[in-house]
């Protein structure tokens, strides 16, 4: 059983939970992300919001996000086709040009809004999340 991530702050490898709010998950992703960072941290971080509310709202920060391994890209996809109808709203602060493509591309399998932010504009990002 994953111990509660409540409104803590926690770090595993290539993801960091910076808080859990009603039903918002922020998260920092950097590097490159694996299997178990989708296991341990991402995937039970949505699924506890989940457990209480019917929509969740995502803010990643992917400033310093450089992809995903082969096994940690298909629990993306599998876990985003799962929940697909459970993202409220999503947002992506900063990355590579091909991040907000893949943010952008994204959208179309969700049934919630996602939004790119320019690196720097967290906080924006924040307050867009919270509408």
């Amino acid at each position: 059983m994953t111990p509660a991530l409540a409104e803590s702050e926690r770090t595993f490898s290539m993801v960091q939970i910076e808080s859990i709010k009603g039903n918002t998950l922020a998260v920092k992703v950097t590097d490159k992300l694996t299997d178990e960072d989708y296991k341990n941290v991402l995937m039970p971080g949505l699924e506890q919001i989940l457990a209480t509310h019917d929509k969740v709202r995502v803010l990643v920060d992917a400033t310093d996000f450089k992809g995903w391994n082969p096994a940690a890209a298909w629990d993306d996809v599998t876990f985003g086709m799962k929940h697909r109808n459970d993202f409220e709203k999503f947002a992506v602060v900063g990355g590579a040009e091909w991040i907000n493509w893949g943010a952008k591309l994204g959208a179309h399998f969700m049934s919630g809004e996602v939004k790119t932010f320019a690196e720097g504009e967290r906080d924006k990002a924040w307050e867009w999340i919270q509408q």
